[in-house]
């Protein structure tokens, strides 16, 4: 983070039960009135503080046995594991007039994101104009919003938030592990980080050790060819020189684009990964549980000793009075979704006092994929596409308790929560992840046979003909001429939002799950996918399939991975949204821009199975012009009257969605101005 200004306040807490320690210090380190004091809804003026969370935990509570190695953690003199974490903390100045929730984002790779999903900003990493929270959407709605940093190895770079972690410890031994870096590249480079996109990575403990392997593969099923020790070294191009280096990988021959590379390498003294979602656990249960007079008061000064707060916590500094927060929902979006799907399935949703902490969870576009967020030398950054194998898609993937007939495992990813600390969730999908993360595994059985019921605390919404991320309009081409999808889902998070809010404060259930079944064969196999031969747009011939992976007996055990790269299995089986004649996906939450087409929307792009990115290809504007391009797709001459038509039956799908509860009615005049202008872009030039 940025610490350019002076640290306004330095907090100590206490909880002087013999439990546990939790939060014990929060550092306020800036404190700033956002959008220049603007008033928000009824919640009023807005204020960001941004600094660091610290913690002492007890090892031996039962919450905190689930963090991989914390039993060789190094503790202080009580006993306790300390670490701290990164904040941001965007909260009503008078917290009184707010909402009473927490809406918590989990941080993307150390970045702020909800504030362009759900409130359409754009993004930074210092929000603090009025322009930085866009329409101010969750302001006006009065959430408190904090962020905490859970991951350890974001890049180093101003304004992205991490965690601190202790290394593991075996007293004078170090403990010793595998590694695995996969290498990708779209030229050809001479050396290449350990570390995925920038991250911190692993160093080599012993660049001589016989057990550092490089290997290449072309494509994701090619066979894994090892190349020739002596002709790559752990070691870096600067300048004209190679240089040792620990942390970066040099092929004398070049990483060559299209190949595949695996580094796969022994590293030493793991960090306490799993700390970070302990971070996130303690610091929203402090929040919604902390005790004394209130957090905040202002009168008294800070104390500087444990036994200076009586009753339990109070946080001097974030003004936050007691029991004013009663409720917390967490976002996460890709990989942070998919750490709210690890969150669940490893138990954190119970605090060291057996309390819930968050009553709503929204894991959004994690598809049935977890991460590698709670094991030992956990890389969180790696992707779950197919052709990279880490700890990222492995059974349980559904919320219901089933047996796996590949692996012979049973369980379900809600397994480990009882229903005093069981939330209501959300699991929201793009397109995109039934293409690259086996998305329809959280709904059907392992073997694909059957739909699977979801429990009554569950909702699951795919967001029929999207992308990973939406494109903006116009949408814009790629470097493979194909114009990427601009099918904006934003608008349902939005309604979907306050509806779980609802569902949490007044019992009112949100609207019913929508997604492609195999009841209603909306799912099909791949090879029924039965897409049109729509021009210069074909059809996947390589997915990402999804295999049963062995990492060694202790990965489910220990949370550590002895076996890399992962034995490989048989296949389970890959199953998609049908398409009707035009390619747009039949079942599913469908947009306006979907029930009312001006062209097609795929989830997936051609000759890339594990990109985030889909096709918009559009209809022609005439028949004639149809025709004289071979597109089987009525074109839009033959689809409606004119514009007034088209936006008539816009208006209709929205008004239904409206009426259903998946579309806030506040946000129709924008989605119909939205629909004209792309009425308008396509139609230009046309008679």
């Amino acid at each position: 983070m940025n610490h350019g200004r002076t640290m306004l306040a330095t907090v100590l807490l206490a909880t002087v039960s013999a439990v546990s320690a939790e939060v014990v210090r929060v550092d306020v380190e800036r404190r700033d009135v956002i959008a220049d004091g603007r008033n928000y809804g009824s919640a009023g003026a807005y204020e960001r503080l941004a600094g660091r969370f610290h913690y002492a935990v007890d090892p031996a509570n039962p919450a905190n046995r689930i963090v991989t190695d914390i039993d060789y953690a190094p503790t202080n003199g009580t006993g306790r594991v300390e670490f701290s974490a990164d904040f941001v903390l965007v909260k009503p100045k008078d917290v009184l007039a707010g909402n009473g929730a927490v809406f918590f984002e989990v941080a993307s790779r150390g970045r702020i994101g909800a504030l362009g999903r759900f409130n359409g900003a754009a993004s930074t990493r210092d929000p603090l104009a009025a322009e930085d929270y866009g329409d101010g959407f969750l302001l006006d709605e009065g959430f408190t919003l904090l962020w905490i940093g859970w991951q350890h190895d974001t890049p180093l770079e101003d304004g992205l938030l991490r965690v601190y972690p202790p290394m593991a410890t075996n007293s004078a031994d170090p403990i010793e592990g595998l590694v695995r870096s996969d290498i990708f590249v779209n030229e050809t480079v001479y050396s290449h980080s350990l570390g995925d996109r920038g991250h911190v990575a692993y160093p080599v403990a012993d660049p001589s050790d016989q057990r550092n392997v490089l290997t290449v593969r072309d494509g994701m099923n090619g066979e894994r060819r090892t190349i020739p020790r002596e002709q790559w070294r752990f070691a870096r191009v600067e300048g004209d020189q190679v240089v040792d280096d620990p942390t970066s990988v040099h092929l004398g021959s070049g990483f060559e684009p299209g190949r595949i590379y695996d580094v796969v390498y022994v590293a030493e003294n793991p960090p306490l990964a799993g700390l970070g979602l302990v971070a996130i656990r303690d610091a929203i249960s402090m929040l919604k549980y902390g005790s004394g007079e209130a957090w905040g008061n202002s009168g008294g000064g800070v104390p500087t000793e444990a036994s200076d707060i009586p009753g339990g916590v109070s946080v001097e500094g974030l003004d936050i009075p007691a029991g004013s927060l009663d409720r917390a929902i967490a976002f996460g979006s890709s990989q942070s979704g998919r750490l709210l799907r690890t969150w669940l399935y490893d138990g954190f949703n119970a605090d060291e006092q057996g309390k819930r902490v968050f009553d709503g969870v929204i894991a959004h576009i994690a598809g049935a994929a977890r991460g590698s967020f709670n094991v030992r030398f956990a890389q969180p950054s790696r992707a779950p596409g197919g052709a990279f194998e880490y700890p990222n898609r492995l059974f349980p993937f559904a919320d219901a308790a089933q047996t796996d007939p590949i692996t012979g495992s049973t369980g379900g990813l809600l397994d480990n929560m009882g229903p005093d600390t069981m939330p209501l969730v959300f699991y929201t999908n793009s397109s995109t992840e039934y293409w690259r993360s086996v998305g329809a595994l959280a709904h059907t059985t392992p073997d694909g046979k059957q739909d699977l019921p979801l429990p009554h605390n569950s909702r699951i919404y795919h967001f029929a003909g999207t992308q990973h991320g939406p494109a903006p309009f116009p949408p814009p081409s790629g470097s493979d001429g194909h114009l990427r999808n601009p099918n904006d889902y934003d608008w349902f998070l939005r309604s979907l939002l306050l509806r779980m809010d609802l569902w949490i404060t007044d019992n009112v259930p949100a609207p019913p799950s929508r997604y492609a079944t195999l009841d209603e064969d909306t799912l099909v196999s791949y090879e029924h996918l039965g897409f049109p031969k729509v021009p210069g747009v074909d059809a996947l011939e390589e997915v990402s399939i999804l295999r049963a992976l062995d990492f060694g007996p202790e990965l489910a055990s220990r949370g550590v991975i002895t076996r890399e790269p992962p034995g490989l299995g048989p296949a389970y089986p890959f199953l998609v949204p049908r398409v009707d004649e035009s390619g747009n996906e039949i079942g599913g939450l469908r947009s306006p821009d979907i029930a009312v087409p001006l062209g097609t929307y795929t989830g997936w792009l051609p000759g890339n199975p594990v990109s985030g990115a889909g096709v918009y290809a559009p209809f022609a504007r005439t028949r004639a012009e149809r025709e004289a391009m071979g597109d089987p797709r009525p074109s839009i001459e033959e689809r409606y009257e004119d514009r007034a038509q088209y936006l008539t039956l816009v208006e209709e799908a929205a008004h239904a969605l409206v009426e259903e509860g998946y579309l806030r009615g506040e946000d129709l005049a924008e989605i119909l101005a939205a629909a004209g202008g792309r009425w308008d872009f396509h139609m230009r030039g046309a008679d």
